[in-house]
Formats: C-alpha cells, sequence, structure tokens
C-alpha cells in the first residue's frame, strides 16, 4: 500500500475516531485504524468506549433503573404493577443493538468525510512510518505526514484475582452477564465498580464492594463523596473501604475471595461471579516500534506536551493513552484540538474545566477544584449548596436525593468549581462548565434566570447561596 496520507489515527474510539473526522473536514487526507472485531469477527470502529465501555454500560444502568423504578418506585405516583420480571438476554440484546447503531454511525460518518477506514492493528515505525497489518494478516507500510496515537486503554489486571471470563470478569466480561448473580463482589469502588456494582444490584444481586482505598471516591469533593456513599448503602450497595483483596479461589461454580482489613485481620467471603474495576492503563502493547523515538512516562503512558505532541516530530497522541483522567470527551476535544494543529490552526484545550461523571442513580458529577483542593491552595472561598429535597421538581419526580454545591473564590467571586450528586447532576454539571469557561462569577450565575420548574434551579440557588442570597433555603452565616 504506497498511498501517502496527510494524517494516520491508529484507534478509533472516541478520540481517533473524532481526530479523523475533523482533520478530514479540514482537507487533510486521513485514514484511521481500528483493530477491534464485533462478534461476528467483522472490523468495527468505536473502541473500547462504544463497544465494550461508556455506551453499553449505561444501556445496562439505564434499563436496569427502569425494571428497578417499576418494581419499587411506582407506587408513589399511583400507579400499581403487579408483576414486573427482568429479561436478561432482552436487556443485553437492546444493549448490543445500540452498540451496532453507533458503530455502523461512525462508519457511515467516515464515509461521509472521507476518512479511509482500516481494519487491523497500526504500528508505529521510525520517521512516521506505519506498519498495518490488515485483519487478514496481509503487512504493508502507510507513508504518512502525521500520525495520531489513540489506541485507547485497558483493564488493569491483578495476580490475587486472575480474570477466567467465567466466574472472575474484567469490566467487559461483566458486561455479558446472563443471569443475576446472588451474590456478586467487585473488586473497586470507583466509577466503574459503582456502576457496574449498581446494575446487579437494581436486578436483585446482593453486591459487596471491595475497596483498598481508606476514603471513597477520593478524587471526588468529598462532601458529595460521603452523601453518595449514603445514598449508595441505602440503596443496598456494602461498600467495604480499607479492604485489600489478597487472594481468590474458584470452589465449584463459586469464587472465594480473601481480603484483609485496614486492622490487619483477614476475611473470606464467596460469591457467584467477582468484577475486577481496579483501573486502566494505557494501551501501548505493540503500538511502537523499537526505533520510533516515542518516550513512555513512569506510568506507561505516552509523554505529551499541552498540545499532545511527543517528542518525535510530527507524531501527537491523545486519549487515554496520555497524562490526565480517561474520560472520553477529554480524549474527544484533545482529538479535535490535534487535528486543527496539524492544519495549521491555532487551538488548545482547557483542562482545568473537564467535568466527571459517575453514571449511578442518584449520579455524581463535577467539574473544577474540589474543596480540598482549594483549601489546600490557601486560596479564600466561598462555597453555596442547595439541596434537591428543596427543589419542586425534583419533588415532583420523587428524586430528591443530594444536592448542588458552587465554590466561588471570596475576593473575585470567580466559580472554582461545582459538585452535584443528585438526578441528572452529568447534565446539570454542564451548565456550570460554560460558565467557568466564560470566566463567570457566583453572581453571574444567580443574576441569570433559569426556567421554573426544572432540576437547574438547584444550580442556580447554589450559586445565589455563595453570597448569602439563595431565596429556597436558609443561607449559611458567612465565614
Amino acid at each position: 500500500m504506497s498511498e501517502k496520507y496527510d494524517v494516520v489515527v491508529i484507534g478509533s474510539g472516541p478520540a481517533g475516531y473524532v481526530a479523523a473526522i475533523r482533520a478530514a473536514q479540514l482537507g487533510l487526507k486521513t485514514a484511521c485504524i481500528e483493530k477491534w472485531k464485533n462478534k461476528e469477527g467483522k472490523g468495527v470502529n468505536g473502541g473500547t468506549c462504544l463497544n465494550v465501555g461508556c455506551i453499553p454500560s449505561k444501556a445496562l444502568l439505564d434499563s436496569s433503573y427502569k425494571y428497578h423504578e417499576a418494581k419499587h418506585d411506582l407506587d408513589i405516583h399511583g400507579i400499581s404493577a403487579k408483576t414486573v420480571d427482568m429479561n436478561v438476554s432482552g436487556m443485553l440484546d437492546r444493549k448490543n443493538k445500540i452498540i451496532n447503531q453507533l458503530t455502523g454511525g461512525i462508519a457511515g460518518l467516515f464515509k461521509a468525510n472521507g476518512v479511509t477506514s482500516l481494519y487491523g492493528t497500526g504500528k508505529l515505525l521510525a520517521g512516521k512510518k506505519v506498519e498495518f497489518t490488515s485483519n487478514e494478516g496481509e503487512v504493508s507500510v502507510l507513508d504518512t505526514d502525521n500520525v495520531i496515537l489513540a489506541s485507547g486503554s485497558l483493564p488493569i489486571a491483578i495476580p490475587v484475582a486472575p480474570v477466567d471470563g467465567e466466574l472472575i470478569l474484567d469490566s467487559t466480561g461483566a458486561l455479558e452477564i446472563d443471569e443475576v448473580p446472588q451474590r456478586l463482589g467487585v473488586i473497586g469502588a470507583g466509577v466503574i465498580g459503582l456502576e457496574l456494582g449498581s446494575v446487579w444490584n437494581r436486578l436483585g444481586s446482593e453486591v459487596v464492594l471491595l475497596e483498598a482505598m481508606e476514603d471513597f471516591l477520593a478524587i471526588m469533593d468529598q462532601a458529595v463523596a460521603k452523601e453518595a456513599k449514603k445514598v449508595f448503602t441505602k440503596q443496598g450497595l456494602d461498600i467495604r473501604l480499607g479492604a485489600r483483596v489478597t487472594g481468590t479461589e474458584i470452589k465449584g461454580k463459586q469464587v472465594e475471595v480473601t481480603y484483609q482489613s485496614v486492622a490487619g485481620e483477614e476475611h473470606k467471603e464467596t460469591f457467584d461471579k467477582l468484577i475486577v474495576c481496579v483501573g486502566r492503563r494505557a494501551f501501548t502493547d505493540g503500538l511502537l516500534a523499537d526505533d520510533s523515538g516515542v518516550q513512555l512516562d513512569e506510568r506507561g503512558t505516552v509523554f505529551v506536551d499541552e498540545q499532545c505532541a511527543t517528542n518525535a516530530p510530527g507524531v501527537y497522541a491523545i486519549g487515554d493513552l496520555v497524562r490526565g483522567p480517561m474520560l472520553a470527551h477529554k480524549g474527544s476535544e484533545e482529538g479535535v484540538m490535534v487535528a486543527e494543529i496539524i492544519a495549521g490552526h491555532k487551538a488548545q484545550m482547557n483542562y482545568d474545566i473537564v467535568p466527571n461523571v459517575i453514571y449511578t442513580h442518584p449520579e455524581v458529577a463535577s467539574v473544577g477544584q474540589t474543596e480540598e483542593q482549594v483549601k489546600a491552595a490557601g486560596e479564600p472561598y466561598n462555597v453555596g449548596t442547595f439541596p434537591f429535597a428543596a427543589s419542586g421538581r425534583a419533588m415532583a419526580a420523587n428524586d430528591t436525593d443530594g444536592f448542588v454545591k458552587v465554590i466561588a473564590h471570596a475576593d473575585t467571586d470567580r466559580i472554582l468549581g461545582c459538585h452535584i450528586v443528585g438526578p441528572s447532576a452529568a447534565d446539570l454539571v454542564q451548565q456550570v462548565a460554560i460558565a467557568m469557561e466564560f470566566g463567570s462569577s457566583a453572581e453571574d450565575l444567580g443574576m441569570t434566570v433559569f426556567g421554573h420548574p426544572t432540576l437547574s434551579e438547584a444550580v442556580h440557588e447554589a450559586a445565589l447561596a455563595v453570597n448569602g442570597g439563595a431565596i429556597h433555603i436558609a443561607n449559611r452565616k458567612r465565614r
């Protein structure tokens, strides 16, 4: 294959496919390599996110929540549903249909924008050459002026709990569980563990989450983390902090897990299924030839500057391959930025305003600095909070758990962060992210007219509360 490209992208997850489309839109001749195959062995785009990550997990979360709501929460609305059953295979079929629709959609977008789609693996060689091995085993070298590495990440494996695909599963295998386990163990109470644990808890499993860290959701604002833990525990999730797993043993059709508490005491639990969710690592396996010139940092991620350029000229890396949180939307924006830089445009990304979301119910979402971070920096600040229990719209929906928290600089009133646990937190926090992008103050947000009745009024009231002006709750005494 002697054809030359302006840009070759390796990986078509949210970072890679967005980079490829944007590059093509800017007039660059672009090819995108993807190794993923569907169950029929056909090459498909979308990477982890669309195939075994963000999208399928949200499909299961939504299906399980509707089942739980129909079974437990309709009476309060005057609705009597005497018989509610869950067809797990039907839930999985729906998930798979969504995956097929979205991955097929990317293929359509590539065609519409003139991106050449190549199915197989890519390896970066010296001098910006890319070795392409097709799914049929044919090997060729692609000539290009620019390479964008976007090969994503993989679940981290731990020796004490080797994944066997049957009883001990990683986050990928957890999306294919075809019947409700009576007892489900989850190693890790982070984002993925909480989301997957929530799915099966709603469907009737007794779910135990074993988290080695002593702090729950340590990266989140701790007031929000504390409230989230209270709500999740009330829902039935058994969250055990400071629980370090030391071993697993298959016993018949169950798995016995041994873990150690903070006090050093040994405990054993037996589960029908065990999900390992201890994080993800950059997927660089087979990606870089020894003479590619690309350096990895001490964590195994690709070393890049603020504009995602590696130390090899003309080679960029984006998404889960590089520093920062492993978030699909972060990778997508990096993809746009890099494509525009290659095309000769000025582009940058504001890494200080990248939202983070956990899609449990209630959702947990944040943007900007936590109160702990602001305090540690020694900055003077004010905080405003508003509970969903005081929201008319939340009451009408019978969804009143949680609150909105807005943090602003005490001298300038500029918004420093927003943290939400509650209904539609993922969408509500984005309103504050936009405000922060434009340098808004809490007063600016408080002076904005919000529709009534809406959940977003909770954001409005929290912003007003920063300066003691909330209307629908009693204001805190200022410090």
